[in-house]
Order: C-alpha cells, then sequence, then structure tokens
C-alpha cells in the first residue's frame, strides 16, 4: 500500500471497536484517518490520509501472540512513515494480571527505544476520568463500576499503577493532576525525573480535555504512548497546533448513501447495550438466541437467519445474543468461559454472513469481540470514517470489501446511548 501523504501517526488497537473510537476522533479533531482491519496488504488502495489506525483483535488473546501480532503492526506502520505510535486500549483497561496490555507495552517500548512511556485511559467525554492513578466510570472508581462484572477481563482494581505493574516487566510511576496543571514543562520535568530513577511507565492522571492536550504535547516528544481514545485527541489537536498537519474536515467519501437492507446483531453484555436491546423492541423486531442452543450447536444461527428472512424486507431487525452478567457467569460455570465466548462470536459470525448474503448492506454491530468476529467473516480489509453517531462511534465504510459497497457500525459495549440502535440506522442510508 502506498500512502501519498506523509504519516505522522499511527495507531494500533487492540480491538475494532476501539478502533472506530479511535479513528473518530481522530477525524473529528481534523486528521485524514483510515482504520485497517489487521496490518494492510500492500494492494489495498486507499486515499490519502494522516493516521492510520491498525485494528487488531488482541485484547484477549494470548500475552505472546498479542506482542507478535502488535509489533507486526507497529513494524508496518514505521515502514510507512510514522513518527509517532500509539497503542490504543480500553479506556476501562480491560485486561488481567497475565496481560496484555503491559506485556505489549513492554515489547513496543522496547522496539521504539524510548525510555519510558506515558500511559493513559482517560476520556473525560466519555466519563473516563484518571485522578491520582485510579481510573474513574462516572463517578465510581472502575472496581465499583459494570466493569467489575466483564466476562472476559473483569476489573477489580482501580488503581492502574498497581494494575500495570502486575502485567509489565517495568517500574510503573504516576504523573498527577498537580503536575498536568501546570503544562507540558512541568511534564516532562517528571517523565525525566521518573526515567532517571528507572521507572519505565508512567500512568498520567486526566480530568478535562485540557489535560488531554498537555499530554499529547509531551507524548509527540517520544515515539510510543499507551492509552485510549482521549490521547489520541491530545496527540491530534497537538499535531494541528504544531502546523504539522492542516485540519480537515473532509469525510465525504465515507458519508454517501450505500442503500441495501439494515440490520443489527448484539453480542455485548454491558448495562448500557442491555438497555439499547430494550429500546430496540419498540420500534423495529429483536430476536433474542438462547446462548444454551448456541453452544450445543442447535442450529440456533439458521433459526435466526430464518426468522429474519421474513421480516427484513419490512425495515431492520435486531438479533442479539446479550445476557445479564449473572446469567453469563452460569453459562461460563457450566460450559467454561473460552468455550462460551467462542461459540457465540462464532455464531454471530454466521449470522452476520448470511444476513450479507440476504442482501443486508447496513449493519450496526455490538460489543467489542462480537464486532471483531463479524468483520473478519466478512472480510472487509478496512474502512473510511464517516458521520459520529455517539461519542466514540462513528458510521464506517467498507474499503476493498468482497460484498461492495456496505456501512457498518461497530459499538463498544457501554457507548451509546439508550436509542443507540434507531440513531445509526437514521445515519446510515
Amino acid at each position: 500500500m502506498t500512502l501519498a501523504r506523509k504519516l505522522y501517526l499511527g495507531c494500533i488497537a487492540d480491538d475494532y471497536t476501539g478502533a472506530s473510537d479511535l479513528a473518530n476522533t481522530l477525524t473529528r479533531c481534523g486528521l485524514r484517518t483510515v482504520q485497517t482491519i489487521g496490518v494492510p496488504a500492500d494492494d489495498l488502495a486507499l486515499p490519502e490520509v494522516d493516521a492510520v489506525v491498525v485494528s487488531l483483535k488482541s485484547r484477549s488473546i494470548e500475552a505472546g501472540l498479542a506482542v507478535s501480532r502488535s509489533r507486526s503492526a507497529e513494524k508496518w506502520l514505521r515502514g510507512h512513515g510514522a513518527q509517532h505510535v500509539l497503542f490504543k486500549i480500553c479506556s476501562t483497561f480491560d485486561s488481567t494480571d497475565a496481560g496484555n496490555i503491559g506485556p505489549v507495552m513492554d515489547a513496543l517500548r522496547a522496539d521504539s527505544g524510548d525510555a519510558i512511556v506515558l500511559v493513559t485511559p482517560a476520556f473525560p467525554e466519555t466519563g473516563r476520568t484518571v485522578y491520582m492513578g485510579n481510573l474513574f466510570v462516572g463517578s465510581v472508581p472502575l472496581n465499583e463500576s459494570p466493569l467489575k462484572d466483564h466476562p472476559l477481563n473483569p476489573m477489580h482494581d482501580s488503581n492502574l499503577v498497581r494494575v500495570l505493574a502486575r502485567q509489565s516487566r517495568t517500574k510503573i510511576g504516576l504523573i498527577g493532576l498537580a503536575d498536568i496543571a501546570r503544562g507540558p514543562d512541568a511534564v516532562r520535568a517528571r517523565l525525566a525525573d521518573l526515567s532517571g530513577k528507572g521507572f519505565g511507565a508512567a500512568i498520567v492522571d486526566a480530568a478535562f480535555d485540557r489535560d488531554l492536550e498537555t499530554i499529547g504535547a509531551v507524548a509527540l516528544d517520544h515515539r510510543l504512548s499507551v492509552g485510549a481514545s482521549g490521547i489520541g485527541l491530545g496527540l491530534a489537536r497537538a499535531l494541528v497546533t504544531s502546523g504539522k498537519i492542516e485540519s480537515s474536515a473532509s469525510q465525504a467519501a465515507a458519508d454517501g448513501a450505500a442503500g441495501g437492507l439494515a440490520a443489527c446483531l448484539a453480542g455485548s453484555c454491558s448495562q448500557a447495550t442491555l438497555q439499547q436491546i430494550a429500546a430496540a423492541e419498540a420500534v423495529m423486531p429483536v430476536l433474542h438466541l438462547d446462548p444454551d442452543q448456541i453452544i450445543a450447536g442447535k442450529e440456533e444461527a439458521r433459526r435466526a437467519l430464518a426468522w429474519a428472512s421474513g421480516r427484513l424486507g419490512q425495515g431492520p431487525v435486531l438479533i442479539a445474543s446479550s445476557s445479564t452478567p449473572e446469567q453469563v457467569a452460569a453459562l461460563q460455570l457450566r460450559h467454561g468461559r473460552d468455550a462460551v465466548g467462542h461459540a457465540i462470536e462464532q455464531a454471530m459470525a454466521d449470522i452476520a454472513e448470511g444476513l450479507v448474503e440476504s442482501g443486508v448492506r447496513r449493519l450496526v454491530v455490538a460489543g467489542g469481540e462480537t464486532s471483531g468476529a463479524v468483520v473478519d467473516r466478512l472480510g472487509i480489509p478496512g474502512f473510511l470514517v464517516g458521520a459520529e453517531i455517539a461519542a466514540g462511534v462513528p458510521v464506517l465504510r467498507a474499503v476493498g470489501a468482497a460484498k461492495g459497497e456496505m456501512l457498518l457500525a461497530l459499538k463498544s459495549g457501554n457507548f451509546g446511548g439508550p436509542e443507540f440502535f434507531s440513531d445509526a440506522l437514521k445515519l446510515m442510508r
């Protein structure tokens, strides 16, 4: 793949919905951005861009494999001129003590040559703030939020210095809000002090957008940073402010109509998605799948496609595998965590493939793991970023898809308001 513009920012996202969130943020800040699925093929034709977001499905896989895939993505980005690489993680720091944030960070830091790396999942616009190293989701600490019941990466500690220290081989420091408030030079001084004492990474506090701008300005002094879309916002604004990139709000190429039938898939078990499914039942047909039947291989996907076939001509439909945390826990107890996750993801991918073969060209998908399985099955190599549906969720136009023109929305489980599915479909013409 040949890029006509200088690539200032390369990004590696550990799941597909997080990649869409970041690509949306960069586009809103004026960067011409493309999201790819995996490391791009050399023959993938893309427009002129300032930033490329490489989407990986590496958040919950074995740590060694996550490291290998992330290093391959970084090598491609550096090879295409990326001066700074952001390892994009979830704004709720989804990970376990085995990884994968720490192991990937350690490997990318070694490859970059940086002595110390800035780390923050803060994104105040979506209610994620960090104070004294503790991550808050809205007004509550991470370990008191619904993320404590996450089916793959339950988060039971809000102190990110401790969380990252359990995963990383390096010492983890803290840059507090007081240093951030004093501006970039104070942050640089604090970083230098930590680095001199042998710290290889620092969790950074942030409560407001202006804090992200300070962090972004300092991060550009380095070759690597780690964080959620909030740090992407800071990096983008710093690039535009510095004059390195001329801001462009153009997203016309991504916003044309695609036509075709429309459908929604929900695999997330977050409270937000469960509320969105309930709201959708008032405006469109909704089918709730039986997870036990999916795991038992009882042709649940075929039943869903048969159900949809008689309804798609009348308007959008929603097919959901989502369950409450209690139901998920019971399923995992009966069948094993990995078996449950794999079976449901593959069933949703089967359904998505069948829907597209039936003429669906506008597809809304809720849930990071579900989105990854669906996009992989459809074989979509990349996306142009279009209009924002909700904070962190844009309309995506498929690039190089074998099925032709398609619009998708890939939503992280916790994102969007109660009417998200209806809101998405209104923008996906």
